[in-house]
C-alpha cells in the first residue's frame, strides 16, 4: 500500500520498502520524528506521491483507531512534514515516532488491470505452475530496481521473487493466491517487463 502506490500507496509495515497487510486497512505512512520545535512532524510516506497521503480521507492511528488529523507542509521526495491538529510543542510530537497511519482498504480506487496495491499481495499463497505449493508472499520490497516479493517457502526457506510477468504470470487476489515461476528468476531478467504495483 507507492496507493497509484504512483498515485498508488505502498503500504509498509516497518523496514524500508516493505509491505503491511492488515485486513480491511492500508498503512500509507509512519511518523518518524519531529521537526522543528512548534509540534511539526515528519512522516514518511508509502504513497507514490508522498501528497497523497491526505487524499483518501482521514488517516488513523491503527486500523479502526482515533483520526489524525493532518495539515502538510514540505513534501520531499518520499516524506513530507505536517502538523498534527492539537499538537504544538515538539515534545507533543515526540510522543506520536513511530506512529502508523492508515486508511480503509475501501477508500483507495480500484486498481487498472494488471495493477495491484502492495497490501493486496501481502498473505498470497505461491504456487508453482503444477498447482504445487511453493509459499506465501509475507512482504513486498523496492530497493530501487523494481518490486521484489519476499516469501517464505513451504520448507521454511526464504525466497526474493522479482515482481515481474516472468516469474510471476499469474495473479489471482480473488483466489487468493498466484503463480510462480522461480527457476526463471535469473535469466533476462532485464528485459522483461515489470507489472505495475498500486499500493
Amino acid at each position: 500500500m507507492r496507493a497509484t502506490q504512483r498515485t498508488r500507496p505502498r503500504a509498509e509495515p516497518s523496514g524500508a520498502g516493505a509491505a503491511e497487510r492488515v485486513a480491511g486497512w492500508v498503512c500509507l505512512g509512519v511518523i518518524t520524528k519531529p521537526k522543528g520545535v512548534r509540534g511539526a512532524v515528519r512522516i514518511t510516506t508509502f504513497t507514490a506521491r508522498p501528497g497523497d497521503i491526505t487524499a483518501y480521507g482521514p488517516v488513523r492511528d491503527r486500523p479502526g483507531g482515533q483520526a489524525v488529523p493532518l495539515e502538510l507542509g514540505e513534501i520531499h521526495k518520499d516524506a513530507v512534514v505536517a502538523t498534527v491538529a492539537g499538537v504544538t510543542d515538539r515534545e507533543a510530537a515526540e510522543a506520536l515516532r513511530e506512529t502508523r497511519l492508515y486508511v480503509p482498504r475501501s477508500a483507495l480506487p480500484e486498481p487498472a488491470e494488471d495493477e495491484y496495491y502492495h497490501a493486496d499481495l501481502i498473505g498470497l499463497r505461491v504456487e508453482l505452475a503444477d498447482g504445487s505449493a511453493f509459499g506465501t508472499v509475507r512482504a513486498v520490497h523496492n530497493f530501487g530496481a523494481g518490486d521484489i516479493l519476499d516469501v517464505a517457502r513451504a520448507d521454511g526457506a526464504l525466497e526474493m521473487l522479482p515482481f515481474t510477468r516472468a516469474e510471476v504470470p499469474e495473479v489471482d487476489i480473488a483466489g487468493g493466491r498466484l503463480v510462480a515461476a522461480p527457476a526463471e528468476a535469473t535469466t533476462g531478467q532485464k528485459e522483461r517487463p515489470g507489472r505495475k504495483e498500486r499500493q
